[in-house]
Formats: C-alpha cells, sequence, structure tokens
C-alpha cells in the first residue's frame, strides 16, 4: 500500500503483474484503474409516458449507483479511475450539458420518483466534482498542490465550459461549497485566469448573436461593419417563426442566467469581465433586444398559451439578470474597493460615476437597474465615503434618473423613493447579487413572472452593515428580508417555532441555507440544542412614546393638547375673526385710560416734607436732631455748587403730559404748538448756521497738498517747466533752452499745424511737389 504522508503523485504501490510476479507502480497508473462503465445522463422525459419514464428511472439509478461506487473508493484508485477512466468523464459531461436548469424542472411534470432519482442523483454528480477539485482530503491523503493543478488541468478535468455549468447547477443551496471548490481551482492552478480571458469574447459573442438573428446589430449604430447590398434583410423578432424565437429567449436565458450564477459564486472574476468592457456592452443590448422581444411575445399569436407565458418567464428572468450582472460587476470592481478603504478611492468613485452616466441614455435599462437597485443609494455612500464628490454632478445624474422614470412612464414603488438621508444598508444591498426582497419588486409590465420553486438564497440575504429587524434587535437584514428567510425556512420546516428559527439565523449569521442543511442534519450548536423547537417569536418590546419625554417651552399652556383633556375653542379661529371690525377696534382707547393713571405719577414731585404736630418723634428725630455719627469731612467742600438747582432744571425742560393724555379742548392744543413753533425759530435764529459749500479754492489748494504728497511717496519727479524764451539776444543760450525749442520744433505738429511737416515731406519724397 500507499505510505503515509507522502503525497500521491509520489507514492509507489506494489501489486501482481499479469503473470503473477510482483511489480511496483506509481500510485497513479493506467493499469490501477478498474474496469467499469459508466452510462451518459439522460434528461426526464417531458411527456411523462410510462415506457420512458421507467427506462430513466433505471438509466438514473445505474448512474446513482456508479457515482456512490466511485465515491467509497480509498484516494488512489479514486484518482486513477477518475483521470484513465474516459467513461466516466463523458457521464460527467453529459450531465453537465443535459442536466435540466432551475427554470426547466418547474416545467417538467415530475413525479415523485423521478424526482427523487433526479435529487439523488445531482447529489452524487456534485460530490463526485467537490472530490475532484480537493487536492488534500486528509494528512494522509492529499497531492503537491502544483502536480494537482497540471493534473486537472493537462487531463481537462475542469475547464471554463464546466465550471460555468457547475455553478448554474449546483450554485443554489451549495454556494459556499462550491466558492471554495472553484478558488481552489485557480488558486492551484493559475492558468484558468488565462483561459477565463480567452474565453470572454466568446461570451460576449452570445449578445451580438441574439441580434443578428433579431435583425438588430446590422440595421443599428452599433454595427461593426456594413451591411452588403446585395445581403438578404435578417428577419426580425416579429417575423421569425415561433421555435425559433423560442431558441433565441431559451439561449438568452440560459446564457444569462450562467454568466451571474459564475460571478454570483466567484467574485474574483468580475476583474476578468470588467476589463473585456462586459459593463459597456450590457446596457445597449438591454435597450436594443428586450423591448423587440418582449413586443414579439405579446403581439403575437401563440396556439399554445403555455408557451408564450414560459417564453415571457424566462425573458423577464434573463431581463433581471442582466441587470444583477451589471450591479455585480459595478460591485465588486468599482463600490467594494471604496468600502474597503483601498487606494485610489477618487478613481474608482469617478468610475462608478462614469458608469452611472453612461446609463443614462439607456432609460429602460436604467429605470429596471434603479428599481431593484436605486442608485441615490450608491450615492450617498459616495457622499459619506468621499465627501469631495462635486454636488453638481450626482445632483444631474440623480435628475437623470429620475427623467428616466418620467419618459417610461413608470412610477417608481414606495421602498425605492428618494430621501436625503440614505442608509449604508441599502447602498450595500447587491453586494451578493440581489436579495430575494429586491428581486421580488422588479416586475416586467403586463406579465408578471412567476416567483414558485424558488427559495431565497442565503448568500444572497447576508448583508454588511447592521440594521433593525421586526423583531427589535440588531441583525443584518431588514425586517422584509427577515420575513422572507423565516417564511423560507418555515415552507420546509412548518413543525418549527418562529423564535427558535430566529435563534438559529442569528447563531448562523442569517444564512438560511446552513441553518437548513444543519437542522435537516441534526449538526446545530449546543447552544441551540437546548432550545425548544416550538419556541414562538418573542414578543417586540414597544418603544416608550416620544410625547411623555419631550420638553418644551409651550408646556402646560393653555393649548398644549398633549397634556390638557379640553382647550378654550373660543380663542381659536382661523383668518379674521367674526363680528371684528377694524375700525371700531381701532377707535378703542381703553388702554390710553389704563395708561393715564400711571403717567399722572410722574408729574408729582415733592421739594419738602412738612411735618405735622402730631406725627411721631422718630420721623422728628431723623429731619432736626443732631446725628453725632454724621461725617462732615467734605461740608467745606462746595460740592454741585455751580450745578443748576432743580428749579432751573425743571425752567430748562418743564415736565409735560403726553398729548395722547391730555383732556384740553382742540384751541388750546393748537396754541400750545404755535407757542412751542415760536421757540423753536427764535432759537434756531440764535444758532450760526455751518457753511455748506466751502470755499474751491481752499478745495484746490487741499488736493494740490494730497496730490503733491502722494507722488513725493511714490518717487515721482514732476518734470522741469519748458522755457523755450531763453536769455535776451547777444547774451547767448542755455543747453536747457536750446533743447526745449527742438523739442517744441519737433512736436509742433503733433498739435497745431496736424502733421502738416509730415505729410509735406511724404509728398516731396514721393515727386509731388518739386523741390
Amino acid at each position: 500500500m500507499a505510505c503515509a504522508r507522502v503525497p500521491l503523485d509520489e507514492q509507489q504501490v506494489t501489486e501482481p503483474g499479469p503473470i503473477g510476479k510482483e511489480r511496483t507502480l506509481p500510485a497513479l497508473h493506467p493499469d490501477r484503474k478498474e474496469e467499469r462503465y459508466f452510462v451518459p445522463y439522460r434528461p426526464p422525459p417531458e411527456n411523462g409516458s410510462p415506457a420512458e419514464v421507467e427506462e430513466f428511472l433505471e438509466h438514473a439509478k445505474f448512474i446513482a449507483e456508479d457515482m456512490e461506487w466511485l465515491l467509497a473508493l480509498p484516494h488512489d484508485k479514486f484518482w486513477c479511475q477518475v483521470v484513465f477512466d474516459e467513461s466516466l468523464q463523458k457521464c460527467l459531461d453529459s450531465y453537465l450539458h443535459q442536466a435540466p436548469r432551475g427554470l426547466d424542472l418547474a416545467t417538467l411534470p415530475l413525479s415523485p420518483a423521478v424526482a427523487d432519482v433526479q435529487r439523488a442523483v445531482h447529489k452524487a454528480i456534485f460530490l463526485t466534482f467537490l472530490r475532484m477539485a480537493t487536492h488534500k482530503e486528509s494528512k494522509d491523503h492529499f497531492f503537491t498542490p502544483a502536480v494537482f493543478g497540471e493534473i486537472i488541468y493537462d487531463n481537462f478535468l475542469f475547464d471554463i465550459p464546466k465550471i460555468l455549468d457547475l455553478c448554474v447547477l449546483f450554485g443554489k443551496g451549495n454556494s459556499q461549497l462550491l466558492h471554495k471548490m472553484i478558488e481552489n481551482i485557480f488558486t492551484q492552478q493559475p492558468a484558468y485566469y488565462n483561459d477565463l480571458d480567452e474565453t470572454l469574447p466568446t461570451v460576449l459573442q452570445v449578445f451580438d448573436t441574439i441580434l443578428d438573428k433579431c435583425g438588430l446589430r446590422c440595421e443599428g449604430a452599433t454595427a461593426m461593419e456594413p451591411m452588403k447590398l446585395n445581403a438578404q434583410k435578417q428577419p426580425t423578432a416579429m417575423s421569425m417563426n415561433l421555435e425559433e424565437l423560442g431558441d433565441i429567449i431559451l439561449y438568452l436565458c440560459d446564457s444569462t442566467t450562467t454568466i451571474h450564477a459564475f460571478l454570483d459564486i466567484f467574485p474574483a472574476a468580475c476583474s476578468s469581465f470588467h476589463s473585456h468592457g462586459f459593463l459597456s456592452r450590457l446596457p445597449p443590448f438591454y435597450e436594443a433586444a428586450v423591448p423587440d422581444l418582449e413586443k414579439a411575445i405579446k403581439k403575437r399569436n401563440f396556439d399554445d398559451k403555455s408557451l408564450q407565458e414560459d417564453l415571457w418567464k424566462r425573458l423577464s428572468h434573463s431581463c433581471r439578470k442582466i441587470v444583477e450582472t451589471s450591479h455585480l460587476l459595478l460591485h465588486h470592481t468599482c463600490l467594494q474597493p471604496i468600502l474597503e478603504g483601498q487606494e485610489n478611492m477618487q478613481t474608482f468613485a469617478e468610475e462608478l460615476l462614469q458608469y452611472f452616466t453612461s446609463f443614462l441614455p439607456e432609460k429602460r435599462f436604467l429605470v429596471d437597474y434603479d428599481e431593484l437597485f436605486p442608485i441615490a443609494d450608491d450615492v450617498s455612500l459616495l457622499q459619506q465615503a468621499l465627501p469631495v464628490i462635486d454636488e453638481t454632478r450626482t445632483s444631474y445624474l440623480l435628475q437623470g434618473v429620475e427623467s428616466a422614470w418620467d419618459s417610461m412612464g413608470r412610477q417608481r414603488p414606495l421602498g425605492h423613493i428618494q430621501s436625503e438621508g440614505v442608509s449604508l444598508m441599502s447602498a450595500n444591498q447587491g453586494a451578493a447579487g440581489g436579495t430575494a426582497a429586491s428581486s421580488d419588486s422588479f416586475r416586467a409590465p403586463e406579465l408578471q413572472e412567476s416567483r414558485e420553486g424558488q427559495k431565497l438564497r442565503g448568500a444572497e440575504a447576508m448583508m454588511n452593515v447592521p440594521q433593525k429587524g421586526n423583531n427589535g434587535a440588531v441583525c443584518p437584514v431588514s425586517g422584509p428580508e427577515l420575513e422572507s428567510l423565516l417564511s423560507c425556512i418555515r415552507d420546509l420546516l412548518p413543525d418549527l417555532g418562529e423564535g427558535f428559527l430566529l435563534a438559529c439565523l442569528q447563531e448562523y449569521n442569517y444564512n438560511s441555507e446552513l441553518v437548513i442543511n444543519n437542522i435537516l442534519e441534526d449538526r446545530l450548536a449546543p447552544n441551540l440544542e437546548k432550545l425548544d423547537r416550538a419556541m414562538p417569536r418573542p414578543v417586540k418590546e414597544e418603544l416608550p412614546a416620544l410625547l411623555n419625554n419631550r420638553s418644551n417651552v409651550f408646556d402646560d399652556d393653555e393649548f398644549d393638547v398633549f397634556r390638557r383633556d379640553q382647550v378654550d375653542m373660543s380663542r381659536i379661529w382661523k383668518g379674521r375673526r367674526k363680528g371684528e371690525n377694524a375700525r371700531e377696534m381701532l377707535n378703542d382707547k381703553q388702554h390710553i385710560a389704563e395708561q393715564r393713571d400711571r403717567y399722572r405719577t410722574y408729574e408729582t414731585v415733592v421739594d419738602e416734607v412738612v411735618i405735622e404736630p402730631g406725627e411721631s418723634g422718630a420721623v422728628a428725630y431723623d429731619l432736626d436732631d443732631y446725628d453725632d455719627e454724621y461725617d462732615d469731612t467734605y461740608d467745606m467742600n462746595q460740592v454741585g455748587a455751580n450745578d443748576l438747582d432743580g428749579d432751573s432744571l425743571l425752567n430748562r425742560r418743564p415736565f409735560t403730559i403726553p398729548q395722547v393724555l391730555r383732556k384740553g379742548t382742540k384751541a388750546e392744543v393748537e396754541e400750545q404748538e404755535q407757542d412751542e413753533d415760536d421757540d423753536d425759530d427764535v432759537s434756531q435764529n440764535n444758532v450760526n448756521r455751518d457753511q455748506f459749500v466751502q470755499d474751491p479754492a481752499l478745495l484746490r489748494e487741499r488736493a494740490e497738498a494730497r496730490r503733491a504728497a502722494m507722488q513725493q511717496k511714490k518717487g515721482y519727479h514732476p518734470e522741469r517747466p519748458s522755457n523755450v524764451m531763453g536769455r535776451p539776444k547777444g547774451q547767448g543760450q542755455t543747453l536747457e533752452t536750446f533743447l526745449d525749442r527742438r523739442k517744441k520744433e519737433a512736436n509742433k505738429n503733433r498739435v497745431g499745424n496736424h502733421n502738416r511737416r509730415s505729410m509735406a515731406d511724404r509728398k516731396r519724397n514721393k515727386g509731388m511737389i518739386p523741390s
């Protein structure tokens, strides 16, 4: 037997030879392969006749038994059979090619026996691929990682088409295992990344082929080459036969579902898709092909209405997968680096805004994308992560989204109405490819896609940011998503209580797949085993009323309706109060009479107090008797001697009663006002008026002084005055006089003569004037 703790690729085994003599062989050798024939897989029959059903059951049982025998082999024997048995590879490939997908199973009339056998084969095939992708089963059974990568790559045990089929077939319910499996394949053999890059042009060709078949690519502006004149025009979706239309929609549905499943399970491949411009190809294709195919399904006459419903369901499913694929690419290539705080966050944010801006012309795609994954949430996330984002650009983008909704004539769901404060949970809502709650909100017009048979994917329901659920506890999913998780589990396990399921979801990070798997296999955590499985849901705690804890300046006033049962409604009215007259209200002088008594007290001035003989002696003592403790320090100083006495102060400004409170006649009031005016005129004549207009000569002198000070500050020297007169004749002239005369002669033509000399010289030079 093989030695322990030695890689399988280095082990040697000793076995008897054909003639009975023992020989030593490598552990991986063709002679060690068991002779067993693995039959290819056939899909379940569609019409469900008894003979075909019996044939399928027998055929599928052979495959299930063979796979169970293969999985029971030891490590070395298993790999010898996998590497060197061609019938096994053909059986596995046939299942990947012909096994029904999720939507196919919903249309097949499967009996319970057929469903059980199909489920057994499905599980056995998946476990076989899972063991094939594992290079280390235990400490004693393992491969050298580099050799393992060469074995699976050189023997074509895995390739990119097989990996895509594995994702779409086994992704539902096994996303975590499948992610580890594919990640191990790409890690041990990096050459698969190169194969993926070479495969992507073929994947992109899928959309070009559909546009060609529908007659859209050659006529549109995106045509790669001009259409030949002698070429026949391609049939459109309305003119082609129903069988070809059905094939196109099936082709589109299978392609989009496969691409989305692969990117959802293996997000590391998003960078490869992004580098090939996948995001730039999806929106134009969606805008061109989807309305045309929808119109063909709705307008054409179908003899079989079930076929029309099936095609519409598949087309709606394809639309949703295209939108979710676009969001996956945006999230993992632009949003995720921003959330993780990587370098060049500004570059990723700019790229994200650039993609959103490129979506604006594709209004149908933009509306459907915004319905599933609101763009305002991503914009809010960017504004929180990078406050330097241009608000004008984001405002333009959000207005473009609103305009797209209006142009499509559709009303935005209440759950996706834009608001100023958007939580981070909404921005991360599609991190795993779209949740069930988001997908449920996506509806195609007039015909609604059936959601029967589809379960919420636990990996898709996980969130990154804690939110409050309906149970009042902090959980990473919102309230509607938590209800979806509970309903999904209770559909399979109706005997369990909601309280127990909530505890299980909280324990396993709200992964419904893991909860269902651990409950069915009886592998719950010890703290969950102690709980009552019929435990009801805990009652939600009522929050205290906000009004009881408020504090306001109007508390306990006469209109505080929160603390008073009855309010005087006669003091509350709307608009002008009935029975009121503006003139009567102005003529009401009751408040003046109330103030008259107050002003009368100010005109009562008491200069001296008269003490009557009958008053108490204490008052007389205070006024007349000598005070032994009186301080006479300042008696000799004339303090306030020059001040005006009280009578003088009263003479300067006598006390007057306000005119409003006077009760005199009109004649007395006018006479008093006339006396006051005369006094003002006399006092005004005695005061000298100020000169309003100042002396101009004084103003010019001040301006000249300011100008001279400014020139001196700047170092400006005034020009010397010109002197052309000079000294009297015969006394000689100075150099300054000579220079001034020459300057005057040279500049004479600038002012008075209007360039006469220069023009005369010009005429003379041209021969117009004889010299």
